[in-house]
């Protein structure tokens, strides 16, 4: 895959909406588009506690909105079928597959009895099919749905992600490979949110037969780590796959909390300076690579902190101090990020933005 540019252009972006859905937007909304060049989308929640999905310029202005039953978490996009997926907040059954364009009704999906969604999910590149993370409660087990995007995004099977605490997921360009990060945490939605086995944990990175999800690599984490939850994910130049983490150890520690993996090879921890870790508060909400710029950017609402990061070297390019930093994806340049308390890049809003950005390629 080559990567482009930074993101679509406002006029690529009216050119795959149509004019039907140009003709809908305010004036405010056309201007927003027109004063920038990136467009993205996130959850919200607005002022009335109702939540939603926003179209968002880079400069973080909404461009459109529409309403969801309860709250999203993360989301998934393909720019082979221009539609996107908002997955609701773990342990909801819900799923909404939309194209930003408003070009057709809204697909819901519900997740099969005995599963909840985790939050996350990834097209294939050619956009035929859905894989989700799901939990197995009952069997403690995570699960990736499959699901086809070209039948109302009918369930057709499902692969065991070999894990517990199935987070977030993608998968590789060339659509192969899927890879699992398994958080390691036991939940049951008879306890809500509640961590079951913080004593027990498991985490671990999962490489799966996009094909058959036959496994391809596991990574455990050592002993030591075996409370750092693995929890998202990021690809990066060359195939290297990015992952984060959060810790639910003792709060005075300082473990790593940013890795990288290769096929084939072991996993590699990034050595933040201890500033750096301390006001992550060991706790990397998302993560998010810019290949153009060779920049992985982090966030952490529990530290208020938004860094940068040399892909190459792991170095620390930037830190920014963001009360509540939620979301982070790639931007023109650099990283954009927003906040809990309404911020998007240099725009703030009447709505709480959730944990996770996409980029509408």
């Amino acid at each position: 895959m080559t990567w482009r540019s930074g993101l679509i252009d406002r006029r690529g972006f009216l050119r795959a909406a149509g004019v039907a859905f140009a003709a809908t937007l305010s004036p405010r909304s056309l201007m927003a588009l027109e004063r920038v060049d990136a467009v993205y989308a996130s959850g919200f929640r607005a002022a009335d506690g109702s939540f939603g999905i926003a179209t968002v310029s880079e400069r973080g202005e909404i461009v459109d909105r529409m309403p969801l039953p309860a709250r999203a978490h993360g989301m998934a996009y393909s720019p082979a079928s221009r539609r996107a997926v908002a997955f609701a907040r773990r342990p909801g059954t819900f799923a909404m597959a939309f194209q930003p364009n408003r070009s057709g009704d809204p697909v819901m999906i519900t997740a099969p009895d005995g599963r909840h969604f985790y939050g996350h999910g990834a097209f294939s590149p050619d956009g035929h099919f859905l894989y989700t993370s799901e939990n197995d409660f009952d069997g403690n087990r995570g699960m990736i749905g499959v699901y086809d995007a070209n039948d109302d995004f009918a369930r057709i099977g499902e692969f065991d992600a070999l894990g517990i605490g199935t987070h977030d997921m993608t998968v590789s360009d060339d659509g192969r490979t899927l890879v699992v990060a398994n958080g390691g945490i036991e939940t049951h939605p008879d306890f809500g949110r509640t961590k079951l086995n913080l004593d027990r944990m498991e985490p671990s990175l999962v490489l799966l037969d996009a094909r058959d999800g036959q496994l391809i690599q596991k990574h455990t984490l050592p002993a030591t780590l075996r409370q750092l939850s693995t929890r998202h994910l990021a690809i990066g130049d060359k195939g290297n796959i990015w992952f984060a983490g959060q810790w639910e150890g003792a709060r005075n520690a300082l473990p790593p909390l940013v890795g990288r993996v290769s096929p084939g090879e072991d996993i590699g921890f990034v050595s933040l300076p201890e500033r750096i870790t301390d006001g992550l508060a060991n706790y990397v909400g998302a993560i998010a690579v810019n290949r153009r710029d060779g920049i992985v950017g982090l966030t952490s609402p529990k530290g208020g902190l938004a860094v940068s990061l040399d892909a190459r070297t792991g170095a620390v390019l930037r830190e920014e101090r963001i009360p509540d930093a939620a979301g982070v994806a790639p931007a023109g340049h650099g990283i954009a990020v927003s906040s809990y308390d309404g911020r998007f890049n240099q725009t703030r809003s009447g709505v709480a933005w959730d944990q996770h950005i996409i980029r509408l390629q």
